[in-house]
C-alpha cells in the first residue's frame, strides 16, 4: 500500500504516490540547479512545470487517478535530463545528447498574438500550414469583400483557437519538442531578441533530409499515402466548414429578419396571419425553425472545424446536449403547428343556393358577361393560394380572388335558373361549412344581360382556406346565349358544345341550348363541322370530304384518310 500526496503543479492538482513525488520533486530540483545562473530562470522553471503539467492530464483518464512512477519516468524521458543539456550561451549551437524524446512533433493550431495585426489568426495558420501570413491575410480580405463568409470565419476562428501565451503553446504552434533544451531556448529568444536568428536555423531541415534518406521504399509509400489522405480529410474539414457558415448564415439572417419585422408589425406581413391557422406567432415559428435548421449546420461547422484544428477545445457536453435538447423541442414544436397547418384543409364543405331569374322584357337572347371589381385596384400584392388582400369603400380589410368558373345547362323547366356553389376548406366538415357560407359573391340583372362578378370576398378573419365558387346557369331548350370576351377565362369544363370549340374561344359565337342539353353554334364556319381538338399532337376532322386523321407524337407520324376512293394509311416507316 503506497501513500498518496495531493500536488500543485502549474495551479494543476495532481494525486502522486509518496515514491512518484520524491522522484519528481528530484527532478525540478536538480532542473532549478542547472538554471541557477540563467537568466529568466523563473519564466523557464514555470513553463517546464507547466509542460509537465499538461503531459500528467494527457495520461490521466480521469481527475482521480494517481500518478504513479510510471508516469513520472515518461515525462521525465520526453522532457530529458537536466544534465543532457549544455545549460549556457552555447545553447543554441550545441544539440542535446541525451535521451529526449526523437519523436516527431505535431503542430496545433494556436493564434500568434506576438506577430498579429488583429487577433494573431493568420500568423497562427502560418504556423500551422507553411503559408506565408500575408496570403493568408489576402486570402480572408478577399472572401470577406466577395462573399462576405471571410469576417465569419476569421471571427470564429478568433474565439475558438486559443491563443499561445505559454513558451510550451508556443512550441506546439512551432511543431517543435517541448522539453528542457527548448523551453530554455524559447525564453533565452526574448530575453536575448534573437528569434529571427534561430528561426532560420536549419538543422531540423537537415535531420529529415537524412532520416528520410534512410527510409524505405514501403514507409516512403505509406508517407505519400497518408499525405493526401490529409489532404483529403482537411479538404473535406474546408468543405464542412463553408457548408455550415453559409447555411448559418443564410437561416440566421431569413429567420431573424421575418421575426423581427413581425413583431413590429410590418406592412405586408399581416398576410402570413391569414394563412396560419394555429394562430402562432411568426417571431416564435421563426426562432423554432432557427433552431430546428441552424442546430444542425452548427455542429457541421464545428465538425469541420475538429478536423482542421486537431487541439480545438470541445464546446463541452452542457452545451452539446442543450443544443440537441433545443433542436428535439424545436423539431416537435414546428411537426406538431404543421400538423394543424395542415389539418385546416382536411375536410371541403359547401353551401349552395340556387334562384329563379326574372327578366322583365321578356328572354329572347340572354348575354352573359362578367363584371370586374373595384376593389381590384386595392389589391396588395403577395397573395397566397390565388387570394389577396384588398379594401372595400370603408376601408375594411378582406380576402379576395378572381377563382370564379361558370357552366350553361339545361333547365328542366321553361325557366332559368342560376345556382351558386361556395367551398372552403376546415379542420372539420362543419369548419368548411361555415366558412364557405361567410363567402360573399353576387350578380345583377340588367335588360337581358347577366352580369356575374368575377371575383368573391370574404373576412381576413375567415383566413385563407381555397374559397371558390361555381356557378351553374340552367337555360331552357332553344334559349340564345351571346358570350361576352370578359367570359373567357371564367367558362368551366361541363359546356357542351356541337363543334367542340374551346371554352376561351366561346364568345367568339352565338349558341342555342339544344333538347340534348348541347350548346349548338350558330354563327361557325362550315369548315368547323364536327372539328375535334385540334393541337400539336395531330388532328382528327369529319367534314363533307370524309375523315382525316393526323396522329403524331415524338417517335412515329400516322396519317389515316376515309373518303370515296377508300381507306388510306400512311406513316414515317412506310
Amino acid at each position: 500500500m503506497n501513500k498518496t500526496v495531493n500536488i500543485n503543479l502549474a495551479n494543476i492538482l495532481f494525486h502522486i504516490d509518496e515514491e512518484a513525488y520524491q522522484k519528481m520533486s528530484r527532478y525540478l530540483e536538480a532542473i532549478k540547479r542547472s538554471f541557477a545562473n540563467t537568466s529568466g530562470n523563473d519564466e523557464i522553471l514555470r513553463d517546464i512545470e507547466a509542460r509537465i503539467a499538461e503531459l500528467f492530464q494527457e495520461k490521466m483518464e480521469n481527475e482521480r487517478q494517481v500518478i504513479t512512477l510510471k508516469e513520472v519516468d515518461e515525462v521525465i524521458n520526453i522532457m530529458g535530463q537536466p544534465e543532457d543539456y549544455m545549460v549556457d550561451e552555447d545553447i543554441f549551437e550545441d544539440a542535446p545528447s541525451g535521451s529526449a524524446s526523437k519523436t516527431a512533433k505535431v503542430k496545433k493550431l494556436y493564434r500568434d498574438t506576438d506577430s498579429k495585426f488583429i487577433g494573431g489568426v493568420c500568423s497562427g495558420l502560418e504556423y500551422y500550414t507553411g503559408i506565408d501570413a500575408l496570403w493568408i491575410r489576402i486570402i480572408f480580405i478577399l472572401f470577406a469583400v466577395f462573399t462576405g463568409f471571410g469576417f465569419i470565419a476569421y471571427i470564429l476562428l478568433w474565439i475558438l483557437v486559443p491563443e499561445a501565451t505559454t513558451t510550451s503553446q508556443k512550441l506546439d504552434m512551432r511543431g517543435e519538442p517541448v522539453n528542457i533544451s527548448n523551453i530554455e531556448r524559447k525564453v533565452k529568444e526574448g530575453f536575448d531578441d534573437v528569434a529571427s536568428k534561430v528561426k532560420n536555423v536549419d538543422y531540423e531541415k537537415m535531420g529529415d533530409k537524412v532520416k528520410s534518406s534512410s527510409k524505405s521504399f514501403a514507409d516512403a509509400l505509406g508517407d505519400i499515402i497518408m499525405f493526401f489522405f490529409k489532404i483529403i480529410g482537411k479538404f473535406i474539414g474546408v468543405l464542412l466548414i463553408l457548408i455550415g457558415a453559409t447555411s448559418l448564415i443564410g437561416i440566421f439572417i431569413g429567420m431573424f429578419t421575418v421575426g423581427i419585422l413581425d413583431m413590429f408589425h410590418i406592412p405586408g406581413l399581416d398576410f402570413y396571419d391569414m394563412v396560419n391557422s394555429t394562430d402562432t406567432p411568426v417571431w416564435l415559428v421563426s426562432i423554432l425553425g432557427l433552431f430546428a435548421f441552424g442546430i444542425p449546420f452548427f455542429f457541421l461547422l464545428y465538425l469541420g472545424l475538429k478536423i482542421l484544428v486537431t487541439n480545438l477545445k470541445s464546446i463541452g457536453n452542457i452545451v452539446k446536449f442543450s443544443l440537441l435538447g433545443l433542436w428535439l423541442l424545436s423539431v416537435i414544436g414546428l411537426t406538431v403547428l404543421g400538423i394543424q397547418q395542415a389539418s385546416s384543409h382536411a375536410y371541403t364543405g359547401s353551401t349552395t343556393t340556387k334562384e329563379q331569374l326574372y327578366f322583365e322584357t321578356g328572354l329572347d337572347t340572354l348575354m352573359i358577361s362578367m363584371k370586374a371589381s373595384d376593389l381590384y385596384d386595392q389589391v396588395e400584392n403577395g397573395g397566397f393560394g390565388g387570394m389577396s388582400v384588398a379594401y372595400n369603400e370603408k376601408g375594411d380589410r378582406l380576402l379576395y380572388t378572381e377563382d370564379i368558373r361558370f357552366d350553361i345547362k339545361k333547365s328542366e323547366d321553361s325557366l332559368v335558373h342560376i345556382r351558386v356553389r361556395k367551398d372552403a376548406d376546415g379542420s372539420s366538415y362543419e369548419n368548411a361549412r361555415q366558412r364557405a357560407d361567410k363567402i360573399n359573391y353576387s350578380y345583377t340583372i340588367s335588360g337581358n344581360n347577366l352580369m356575374l362578378d368575377n371575383f368573391l370576398t370574404t373576412s381576413v378573419e375567415n383566413k385563407v382556406r381555397d374559397q371558390e365558387a361555381y356557378i351553374t346557369i340552367f337555360l331552357p331548350v332553344n334559349t340564345i346565349v351571346s358570350l361576352n370576351k370578359s367570359t373567357e377565362y371564367h367558362m368551366g369544363w361541363s359546356t357542351e358544345n356541337d363543334r367542340d370549340v374551346n371554352r376561351r374561344d366561346m364568345h367568339n359565337y352565338n349558341w342555342k341550348m339544344n333538347s340534348n342539353g348541347v350548346m349548338q353554334c350558330l354563327d361557325c364556319p362550315e369548315n368547323m363541322v364536327g372539328e375535334m381538338n385540334r393541337n400539336k399532337n395531330g388532328h382528327i376532322i369529319i367534314n363533307e370530304n370524309g375523315v382525316d386523321i393526323d396522329i403524331k407524337d415524338e417517335n412515329d407520324n400516322i396519317k389515316v384518310k376515309i373518303n370515296e376512293q377508300g381507306v388510306q394509311i400512311k406513316s414515317d416507316d412506310n
